[in-house]
């Protein structure tokens, strides 16, 4: 098969979960016997590979715009695409989905990543909201194969629209720490501090993140890696709580430090509310990260027993903090079975077979 990735930022993924998902079973479909093309942001790639992994990489320049970037960069790349001889395209982000006309009107097949609920996000207008929602319901009357990666947002697809859909989660590494000398950079020692990678956006929480740990009694930092691809005045508000518990190293790409990082964490702290399986919630796991998550279904659905949860407090946040001081043997219990959970049902491998029975049978 031929198949065109698009929608992502592109690769290689130092950005998010569709590059992240991109990037790995795009390499494993390569290593299949199949054709793979990545379309990336060419603003986001100063050194314009031609191939990677042993995808194809096409660049099309995008607008530098918070809201407009990715809607206006998957249009010219369906239109670039859907000239050429594509078996299946494969669209990340409900948000795109009135891009799709473009391939279909070419009788091309599609499939299509419809990530989390985008009109719950509060980083965007409420005319942005109202544009997430409008693509949402389209993406469940155009014929073309829904995708989601949590049963929570199948079933919510079921019942508001009557749309089946394919579910297919994303993948996480088992990983160990190999190198925590590494931490010595951060200036932090292995179990020494509280950790978090998030975007700083409100769904997400950091901020209440920060707040919580100001009032714990402990001697462990709070490491918060992450950050914004255009300041808003809720990112500021973090900057301004930065001391020298509080560490803010902004984002941080190399794949090595990342993994000390989670590896070596006392506790993972999973603020991210609205959408389906989070990536960074699957990697903690991954690593055997104790995890201290938000209390919604979503994150539930993932981390099952072997974590814990905070409601949207700062009470209740710095109570789970406490909590996983006050537990050493549960936290040991429950960082097995996070690693047990990712072992079973979030395997790389698995994903791509699920992904590549879908292709097959668009085929048909």
């Amino acid at each position: 098969m031929k198949i065109a990735l698009i929608g992502t930022r592109g690769i290689p993924a130092t950005y998010g979960g569709f590059e992240t998902c991109t990037q790995e079973i795009g390499q494993r479909l390569v290593h299949r016997g199949h054709e793979v093309w990545v379309y990336c942001r060419a603003g986001h790639y100063p050194e314009k590979q031609e191939r990677y992994l042993g995808m194809n990489l096409v660049y099309i320049n995008e607008p530098r715009s918070r809201f407009l970037e990715t809607v206006f960069h998957t249009y010219k790349s369906l239109l670039h695409a859907s000239k050429r001889d594509f078996d299946i395209f494969l669209v990340f982000n409900s948000g795109n989905a009135f891009s799709l006309l473009v391939p279909l009107i070419f009788k091309k097949k599609v499939a299509l990543h419809m990530d989390g609920m985008e009109w719950k996000r509060e980083k965007w207008s409420t005319l942005a909201k109202s544009y997430h929602r409008c693509a949402a319901w389209l993406a469940t009357k155009l014929p073309i194969e829904m995708i989601n990666d949590s049963r929570e947002l199948q079933d919510y697809y079921q019942k508001k629209y009557s749309r089946d859909s394919h579910y297919i989660t994303y993948g996480a590494p088992l990983q160990k720490s190999q190198d925590p000398s590494l931490l010595q950079g951060l200036g932090l020692e292995a179990n020494g501090y509280y950790f978090q990678l998030t975007r700083f956006e409100p769904e997400n929480n950091p901020l209440l993140t920060v707040q919580a740990f100001q009032k714990l009694q402990t001697d462990k930092k709070l490491v918060l890696v992450g950050g914004v691809t255009y300041e808003t005045p809720y990112s500021n508000k973090i900057a301004l709580l930065r001391d020298e518990n509080i560490l803010l190293p902004g984002l941080v790409y190399d794949k090595d430090i990342l993994r000390e990082l989670y590896c070596n964490c006392f506790a993972y702290i999973h603020g991210n509310e609205v959408g389906g399986t989070n990536p960074t919630l699957l990697e903690a796991m991954g690593s055997g990260c104790f995890v201290i998550s938000r209390d919604v279904a979503f994150n539930r659905e993932v981390l099952q027993d072997a974590g814990i949860y905070f409601d949207k407090t700062q009470a209740s946040l710095l109570e789970k903090m406490n909590w996983a001081l006050e537990n050493p043997d549960n936290i040991r219990l429950c960082k097995e079975k996070s690693q047990n959970i990712i072992r079973e049902a979030y395997d790389w491998e698995q994903v791509t077979d699920a992904y590549e029975r879908l292709f097959f049978k668009m085929l048909e």
